[in-house]
C-alpha cells in the first residue's frame, strides 16, 4: 500500500544520508518534497501541515545540524512523528475484559467489508484471546446479509444468532444480548447496516442499536481503498457515534495510504487491526511502530516472526531441525519450506518485512519473479516419485525429462531446483560439522538454545527456518534467482 509514499521517501532521505553535514536550507528543502509525498499519498491537508512543522522544528535544532550523522537524525525524527501520527508505540487492543457479554459494536458504510471483518474479528477472538464469541447481524436493508453473515460463522467456527423474519436492529440487539447471556457467551459482536453514504437514518439506528447494546467497542470500519473520501467518512462517524477504534479493511491493495495516515488524526481514535487480505486470517493489530519500519524500508520483523509462529507447525519444525542437526535435507523439506513460504504471504510479503529488502523487492518485480515461482517449484516436486524426492542424485535425464513434462516445465527449470537443493544440502552438513543449530547460534553470539525453527519448540536460539534459505535465515541460492525469472 505503501510503495510509493515508500519510495518517495528513500529518495529523500538518500540525499540526507550522502551528504557529510547538513544545513537549515537542506532541511527545509527535504521537508519540502516530503510535503509533497504526503499529499500525493492523498494524506488530509491539516495532517500533513502538522507532521511538516513537527518534524521542521527538530530537524533544525543544533543537536541534528552539529551530529556526527545529520541525515540518520532527520530519519529518526520522522520515523518518531510517523509512529505519533499512526498512534504512538502501544498498541491498542480490544476491551474485553468487561463483565460478559462484551459488545463489539461493528459500523461503517455498505461495501467497506464490515461483514468480513465481523467474522474476521470474532475469529480472531476466539483463537487469540480464548473466549467464546457470537455474531448477530442487524443489517436488514442489504440483501441476504444476515445469511451471508450466517455462512461466515460456519466458516470460522463461531456460533451466529437465529434469523428472525421481518424483526428491527433494535430488536435484533434486544435478542442477541439475551442469548449471549443464556449461552454464557464472552463476546457478542453486532454487525450494522452501512448505507452507500453517510444520512441521518442510518445515524438514528446506529444510536438507538447503541443505546440497547451498552457497547464496550464501537470500531468503524473503513475501506483503505477508498482514500480521502475515507476520512470524511470517519469524520462523519466520530460526530455521531461514541467510537472507540477503527478497522482498516484492504490495507494489501495499491491504495496511496493517506487513509492510514490521517485517520488517527482525524477521529483521535486509534487504529486497532488491519484487514491484510480476502482470508478470513488475514487479520492483524495494527501496530503504528511497525508500519512506520514498512513506510521507511526498515522492514518488520516482529511481525515477519509472529507470522512464522503462527503458520509454521511444531511438528513441521521440530522435524526439519532433528534432520538439518544430522546435516540430512532432501527434496521433501524443500517442499516443505516452500509451502510454508506460501502460507507466509509469498515472496512479496516476506521481501517487504525484511530490513533492507525494499529494493530487492523492486528487482523481483522487475526481473518478472513472482509468486508463481514457487506453485512451479511445488509442480516439479509434485512429479518427482516418492524414492526422486527422498533421493535426488537418482534423477537422470530420462526421469528429468519426465518430470518436466509432467510439471508443465522445462528441463532446465528442473535441472535448476536441483542445483539450488544441492547448495541447501550442501548447507546443512555445513551446519552440522559446525556442531548442529546450537553451534551455529553460538557463533552468532546467541548462545546456543533448542533446535527448532520458528514457531518450534525451542527455537529461541535457532536462526529462522525461512522457507527457501535452508534453514540459515540468510542469503538465498545464488540459483533461486535464475528458477524464478521463470513464470
Amino acid at each position: 500500500m505503501f510503495d510509493n509514499l515508500s519510495d518517495r521517501l528513500g529518495n529523500v532521505f538518500d540525499r540526507l544520508r550522502g551528504r557529510g553535514s547538513l544545513n537549515e536550507a537542506d532541511v527545509r528543502e527535504a521537508m519540502r518534497e516530503i510535503r509533497v509525498a504526503l499529499l500525493e499519498a492523498d494524506v488530509a491537508l491539516p495532517v500533513a501541515r502538522r507532521f511538516i512543522d513537527a518534524v521542521t522544528e527538530k530537524a533544525v535544532g543544533q543537536d541534528v545540524l552539529r551530529s556526527v550523522t545529520p541525515g540518520q537524525q532527520v530519519v529518526k525524527i520522522v520515523h518518531d512523528e510517523l509512529v505519533e501520527m499512526l498512534g504512538g508505540q502501544e498498541h491498542q487492543g480490544l476491551l474485553l475484559e468487561a463483565k460478559p457479554p462484551v459488545v463489539v459494536m461493528m459500523v461503517g458504510l455498505q461495501g467497506s467489508g464490515k461483514t468480513t471483518t465481523t467474522a474476521k474479528l470474532a475469529k480472531y477472538i476466539r483463537e487469540r484471546h480464548g473466549k467464546k464469541a457470537m455474531m448477530a447481524s442487524l443489517d436488514v436493508a442489504r440483501p441476504a446479509a444476515q445469511e451471508q453473515l450466517a455462512v461466515l460463522g460456519e466458516q470460522v467456527d463461531v456460533a451466529t444468532l437465529p434469523i428472525v423474519k421481518g424483526q428491527q436492529p433494535v430488536d435484533i440487539a434486544r435478542r442477541a444480548i439475551e442469548s449471549a447471556k443464556l449461552q454464557a457467551v464472552d463476546v457478542l459482536m453486532l454487525d450494522t447496516a452501512g448505507r452507500l453514504h453517510v444520512d441521518q437514518a442510518l445515524m438514528d439506528e446506529m444510536k438507538a442499536v447503541a443505546g440497547v447494546s451498552n457497547p464496550t467497542e464501537v470500531l468503524l470500519v473503513v475501506d483503505s481503498l477508498t482514500g480521502q473520501d475515507a476520512v470524511n467518512v470517519a469524520q462523519s462517524f466520530s460526530g455521531e457515534v461514541p467510537l472507540t477504534g477503527v478497522v482498516l479493511t484492504r490495507m494489501d491493495g495499491d491504495a496511496r495510504g493517506g487513509a492510514a495516515l490521517s485517520m488517527r488524526a482525524v477521529t483521535g481514535k486509534p487504529i486497532k487491526f488491519a484487514g491484510t487480505g480476502e482470508k478470513l486470517d488475514a487479520i492483524e493489530a495494527f501496530h503504528a511502530g511497525r508500519v512506520a519500519d514498512r513506510i521507511l524500508g526498515m522492514g518488520d520483523v516482529v511481525s515477519l516472526v509472529e507470522k512464522a509462529a503462527a503458520t509454521v507447525k511444531e511438528e513441521d519444525a521440530e522435524h526439519l531441525a532433528k534432520r538439518m542437526a544430522k546435516g540430512q535435507f532432501d527434496l521433501n523439506d524443500l517442499r516443505m519450506q516452500l509451502r510454508q513460504m506460501q502460507n507466509m504471504g509469498g515472496l512479496g510479503m516476506l521481501a517487504g518485512m525484511m530490513p533492507g529488502m525494499k529494493k530487492a523487492k523492486a528487482a523481483m518485480a522487475e526481473s518478472g519473479m513472482d509468486d508463481k515461482v514457487l506453485v512451479h517449484m511445488d509442480a516439479i516436486i509434485g512429479s518427482m516419485t516418492a524414492k526422486e524426492r527422498a533421493r535426488p542424485e537418482l534423477m537422470n535425464a530420462k526421469r528429468k525429462k519426465r518430470v518436466a513434462a509432467g510439471s508443465g516445465t522445462q528441463v532446465q527449470d528442473v535441472n535448476k531446483l536441483l542445483k539450488m537443493h544441492q547448495e541447501m544440502a550442501r548447507a546443512m552438513k555445513q551446519i552440522k560439522k559446525m556442531g548442529g543449530l546450537k553451534g551455529l547460534a553460538a557463533m552468532f553470539g546467541a548462545g546456543g538454545g533448542g533446535a527448532g525453527g520458528l514457531g518450534g519448540p525451542g527455537g529461541a536460539g535457532a536462526p529462522p527456518s525461512l522457507p527457501g534459505l535452508g534453514g540459515m535465515g540468510g542469503n538465498m541460492p545464488p540459483n533461486l534467482q535464475d528458477l524464478m525469472k521463470k513464470k
